[in-house]
């Protein structure tokens, strides 16, 4: 696994832990494909954003348009980031491969009704599909 996969991981672990439904590598729209979507028990979504280095960081310039699908927007990293250069309005997340902590909580946005079906619609597509992909890799999925 690549760092960002094992960062995913320790926060998908953590998540679930705390009653989230997770899908990595989630894509909202064509051309966009977050690395954690995150499905609360109460209906909130949550992206989480994995750096594995400053130079991860410095290099992506989309992550301003994954706050539209979100009610919340997180960064993961590891415990050796150099957190400064992280936005201040966005959640922070420290992670390792098997657990992660949420330092600071991203400020909520609550997405319009509109928007929240179709993302959760989505994810559910999505999550059935990979689920019946991995049961049968075989099977032509849509």
């Amino acid at each position: 696994m690549q760092p960002g996969q094992l960062l995913a991981r320790g926060v998908c672990r953590h998540l679930a832990a705390h009653g989230f439904a997770v899908v990595e590598e989630f894509v909202p729209e064509r051309g966009k494909r977050v690395d954690v979507m995150a499905l609360g028990p109460k209906g909130a979504l949550w992206v989480v954003e994995c750096k594995s280095s400053r130079a991860d960081f410095r290099s992506d310039g989309k992550w301003p348009g994954y706050l539209e699908w979100c009610d919340r927007y997180f960064w993961a990293v590891d415990q050796d980031f150099p957190t400064a250069l992280l936005p201040d309005e966005t959640g922070l997340i420290v992670a390792d491969a098997y657990d992660a902590e949420i330092l600071r909580m991203g400020p909520e946005v609550k997405l319009a009704g509109a928007r929240r079906n179709a993302v959760i619609r989505k994810f559910a597509l999505h999550a059935a599909r990979r689920l019946h992909g991995l049961r049968d890799p075989e099977a032509r999925l849509g």
